[in-house]
């Protein structure tokens, strides 16, 4: 939104550095990225991302240290993906914020969600120096939050992935990484980490250890980079070598428990002015209504479980929550409606952008704000498949002074 860099960037823009952004993304993730990126990175106060990170770190932790809550969110994880060894807080957090207009005429962040789960930490840190480096801007810009280096900031994610294990004992965990659109970062984790990503389906289990394949071997896993969505298991029925609440000699990066108790789950818990009323569908029918708008078209039904936007239904109908069965009520959130205003100038007219802060919490040592990520779209919902067909829309870095 900075002025006068966002007219500058329109006006110099040439679609042959698009094509050539594209091209050195292909190259610097080793595959072909299958998700929509936007024409230009997003110019960003820093005031601005400051207070989105402070906001995001106190809403994690009126969850985390809370004991009502955290006994709460017991309920969350289903009995037969609930892992052993919890650790005392998620190694990594994401929370994303709309810009609203305010009644006074300001911008101001409000969130959309928080998750307990990695998001694409390798690729961000490919996209914005290329983003940099094709349209020439100045080096004064940054993208790393917390005053952080590339060697500072891989250095952490290092001693949180890896630990102190040997790289070919730990692998990223997903569900056929080969067919994923993350496969872009997954890639970076593998040529920055030396780790491999693996499909769980895939693995072997011999007692308390699993192995998986490599070079004709079975090599012993130490430790577990999870990126592995359950919802995915679930759908696609896959059957697993394992049991999630087995007895295991392994460690977890990002313990897949956090991903239920940290996540759309939390929105009724919150108190923030920065945070959209909800509350459980259960308790709705129940008349648990305070603060909600009556008008359904200011409402969303979100399933608590899904991923990548799943199952949203914008001004839900009678109908459409009746249809749900009682017993699967507590499963889904009625929430108020964000409406972002679209604050980047672009050549294709004024695009919203949603602003991911992304977290990382190591054990033992402080939740930090290392890295963001921008999602841009001008329709109902703002994530990458949802504005595939349209231009100047799609995955962002966020650059600040």
């Amino acid at each position: 939104m900075l002025q006068p860099f966002r007219d500058e960037f329109n006006a110099r823009f040439e679609s042959a550095k698009y094509d050539a952004l594209l091209a050195r993304l292909n190259e610097a993730t080793r595959t072909a990225v299958q998700f929509r990126v936007c024409e230009t990175p997003c110019f960003f106060p820093k005031a601005m991302l400051e207070e989105m990170a402070e906001i995001g770190r106190d809403l994690t932790h009126q969850l985390v240290d809370s004991a009502e809550y955290m006994a709460a969110s017991d309920a969350a994880v289903p009995e037969r993906y609930t892992v052993r060894g919890e650790n005392r807080q998620p190694h990594f957090m994401t929370v994303d914020f709309g810009l609203v207009r305010g009644a006074d005429g300001s911008l101001a962040p409000k969130l959309v969600e928080l998750q307990a789960f990695p998001s694409v930490f390798g690729y961000q840190d490919v996209l914005a120096p290329h983003y940099m480096d094709v349209f020439g801007l100045d080096p004064q810009w940054k993208w790393r939050l917390g005053g952080h280096t590339e060697e500072s900031y891989w250095k952490l994610l290092g001693e949180i992935i890896v630990g102190d294990h040997a790289a070919e004992n730990v692998v990223l965990l997903e569900v056929a990484p080969e067919t994923q659109k993350t496969l872009p970062d997954f890639h970076v984790f593998e040529d920055r980490l030396g780790i491999k990503a693996v499909d769980i389906s895939g693995l072997r289990k011999d007692g308390r250890i699993l192995l998986y394949p490599k070079d004709g071997r079975w090599i012993p896993i130490k430790r577990i980079f999870n990126r592995v969505i359950v919802d995915e298991v679930e759908r696609k029925g896959i059957v697993l070598p394992f049991d999630y609440r087995d007895e295991l000699d392994v460690e977890w990066a990002g313990h897949p428990n956090w991903y239920f108790r940290i996540s759309k789950f939390s929105l009724p818990y919150l108190n923030h002015a920065a945070v959209p009323k909800a509350v459980f569908l259960d308790e709705w029918f129940a008349g648990r209504r305070e603060g909600l708008p009556e008008d359904r078209e200011q409402l969303l039904l979100k399933p608590l479980y899904s991923f990548a936007g799943l199952g949203i239904r914008f001004a839900p109908t009678d109908a459409e929550l009746y249809s749900i069965p009682e017993g699967e009520q507590r499963n889904y959130l009625l929430q108020e409606r964000v409406r972002f205003e679209p604050v980047i100038e672009t050549p294709e007219g004024k695009t919203m952008a949603e602003i991911r802060i992304m977290y990382l919490w190591p054990d033992g040592r402080e939740l930090e704000p290392v890295v963001s990520l921008v999602r841009m779209g001008r329709g109902l919902m703002m994530g990458v498949d949802q504005n595939r067909d349209q231009k100047w829309v799609g995955g962002s870095a966020a650059l600040f002074r």
